[in-house]
């Protein structure tokens, strides 16, 4: 039976009875398992008056009792931990237990703003001039928006509203259409944590819902990921409509391999780091930049044994490694970026196209594909594939694996590996990349520092969860105080305010 998926509005689901909707897939068996309206612009308008109305009230909230909402929350998430994962899963095709990773992040940044009244507090200095006082407060901006993608339905929803609310803000959610059950069953357990009804909501769409949120003068800052085009077209209409923007796009993540390293460890790094998911995450290691042939030569041979052993199958089903991507579409595009590869003569030492899993003829299924040979003019080392494409960049050098690291367009993540503590210092400090791992393949950083990269992959100045998404999501105002004493009169003055 298909199911119908609601918005979240006012603290209750929203099911229209007309208008459009988009089919939502089961990637493990390609069947179409339920339907998600897709919201014109004025029930857009509707939701972010409701969220307007609400957030004064929310606003006027002490931070401390915004906080218990978030505690509570935290405790109905891991409640409800197996179901959540279980739904993320069916809709997405990741496997289970990294369904459950995605909601562990998200609730990771949750715990963080938890310690919101701390992390809301202006400054003070007394007696900065003859009887003045100087303090700063921060203020909530309002109605804020975030535009979510279909790999991480539960984390990064959490990483944009979790610190919104907790500044005092209403948020309205715009989640992806591909895999939009989580974030509507988040929002019932924040109201049943205790959010006030129209502080979280969440309404499902397209380009016509996106360009709402852009253009309304109520909505005063806007979160996104996604690709890069679309980042750099949210980016620049949102700050053309006066919004404060934070829009982070596509990735090409080099792992470089120094010939001191130890292999078998890379080789494993490498493996989870860019299969995982079926590399459906923008911090997916995609480039393995060996330095030396001897170096390239041992990895690629490591590589190919283990892609060989890699278990692809259902989304629920027990002891795979991953699962189908997303969607049909997804499917296509990366088999088409292989055959690319092949065209421009990278050397291809697993192909996963045509891969089928017994049962699930269905599925939205690609097997692990490995390239050898890649050089920096190919598409399958210039763009991103997003799927499980792991490709190997040969530098002949040190500073040729840095510089290849540094002048990709992209700069979301970047590794090092290797037992030289030098080299991993001077990589940290020279490479052009906003995430940076020694010996570590996914750098995603824990959630009380910022996530964020660099060039092509991030717009805007501040980054997301840590301090920086509690400045995103508020205002400073500096008051300059005195009290002069009773009865005293120093005239009229002409010369700008000093401390002198």
């Amino acid at each position: 039976m298909i199911r119908n998926i609601s918005h979240f509005v006012g603290g209750s689901l929203l099911t229209p009875d007309a208008g459009r909707f988009s089919d939502v897939f089961d990637p493990s068996t390609g069947a179409v398992q339920a339907r998600v309206p897709l919201a014109t612009a004025a029930e857009v308008e509707a939701v972010i008056a409701n969220a307007e109305a609400a957030q004064p009230a929310w606003a006027a909230t002490n931070p401390q009792k915004r906080a218990r909402v978030l505690m509570r929350f935290v405790d109905l998430v891991n409640r409800d931990m197996v179901e959540l994962a279980r739904l993320l899963s069916s809709e997405h095709g990741k496997t289970f237990d990294d369904a459950k990773g995605d909601v562990q992040r998200g609730l990771e940044v949750i715990e963080f703003c938890i310690g919101a009244p701390h992390l809301l507090k202006g400054e003070y200095s007394t007696g900065a001039g003859s009887g003045i006082d100087v303090y700063s407060m921060r203020q909530p901006l309002g109605v804020v928006a975030g535009i979510t993608p279909f790999n991480f339905p539960a984390m990064i929803p959490l990483w944009k509203i979790g610190p919104a609310i907790a500044a005092g803000n209403a948020f309205v959610l715009k989640p992806s259409e591909r895999d939009p059950s989580v974030p509507v069953r988040l929002a019932e357990l924040f109201v049943e944590a205790g959010l006030p009804a129209g502080i979280l909501n969440v309404v499902h769409g397209d380009k016509e819902a996106v360009d709402a949120l852009l253009t309304d003068d109520r909505i005063k800052a806007v979160g996104f990921v996604g690709s890069t085009p679309i980042a750099e077209y949210i980016y620049t209409t949102a700050i053309a409509h006066g919004k404060r923007a934070q829009c982070f796009g596509g990735a090409k993540n080099h792992m470089v391999v120094m010939p001191d390293a130890d292999l078998d460890q890379v080789a494993d790094a490498l493996i989870g780091a860019g299969y995982g998911s079926a590399g459906e995450r923008c911090m997916a290691i995609s480039v393995a930049v060996p330095v030396g042939e001897e170096t390239a030569d041992a990895l690629a041979a490591k590589l190919t044994e283990r892609v060989a052993q890699l278990r692809v199958g259902p989304a629920l089903a027990d002891g795979f490694d991953y699962g189908p991507l997303v969607s049909a579409a997804a499917v296509e595009r990366v088999s088409d970026y292989i055959q690319q590869g092949v065209d421009a003569g990278a050397t291809l030492l697993a192909d996963g196209r045509g891969f089928s899993v017994e049962g699930h003829e269905g599925g939205f299924y690609l097997g692990p594909t490995l390239f050898d040979h890649v050089t920096c003019d190919m598409s399958i080392y210039r763009e991103e594939v997003f799927g499980p494409v792991l490709v190997i960049a040969r530098a002949a050098d040190y500073e040729e694996a840095l510089a290849m690291a540094s002048d990709h367009e992209f700069g979301n993540g970047v590794a090092i590996f290797t037992r030289d503590g030098d080299a991993a210092r001077d990589f940290t400090a020279r490479v052009n990349v906003g995430m940076v791992g020694v010996n570590v393949p996914i750098p995603v950083p824990i959630a009380y520092f910022t996530f964020g990269g660099w060039k092509k992959s991030g717009f805007g100045d501040l980054n997301q969860h840590g301090t920086d998404a509690f400045r995103f999501y508020t205002k400073t105002k500096t008051v300059t105080s005195r009290w002069p004493a009773h009865g005293v009169r120093e005239g009229v003055s002409f010369v700008i305010p000093t401390m002198h």
